[in-house]
């Protein structure tokens, strides 16, 4: 199996800042990507290496992937890599779509029952 080899941006934390360790990754990722020193279509490493090279927990790691893939800077899905993904159309963010994708209710009807509690109907 061909693999992509994995890009690892420059990245310094300093654990004095009023940053947290999670803003200065993204920070230092997003800025990589946007100077150009990560193209489109090129791998990152898994959360679990990013967390072990950098000395931060996972969830630091991964909170700070969810960040960029929200900013619509890279994509991912669980088990598979994450990649950069800047400039493609695919990765902008529409409200409408996730929550139709998360079967979540676009109507929402408040009514009252006879003793005054709300009843939301959703559908």
């Amino acid at each position: 199996m061909n693999r992509k080899p994995v890009f690892v941006p420059e990245i310094v934390l300093e654990r004095a800042s009023a940053a947290s360790l999670r803003r200065q990754i993204y920070n230092q990722i997003a800025a990589a990507i946007r100077a150009g020193g990560l193209a489109r279509g090129d791998r990152l490493p898994s959360s679990r290496e990013l967390a072990r090279w950098l000395g931060v927990s996972r969830n630091t790691a991964l909170a700070a992937y969810e960040d960029l893939v929200a900013a619509g800077l890279v994509a991912g899905e669980r088990g598979s890599a994450t990649v950069v993904s800047q400039g493609d159309s695919r990765s902008v963010f529409r409200l409408r779509r996730l929550l139709r994708e998360a079967n979540y209710p676009e109507r929402i009807a408040v009514m009252q029952d006879p003793d005054g509690n709300a009843i939301r109907v959703c559908f």
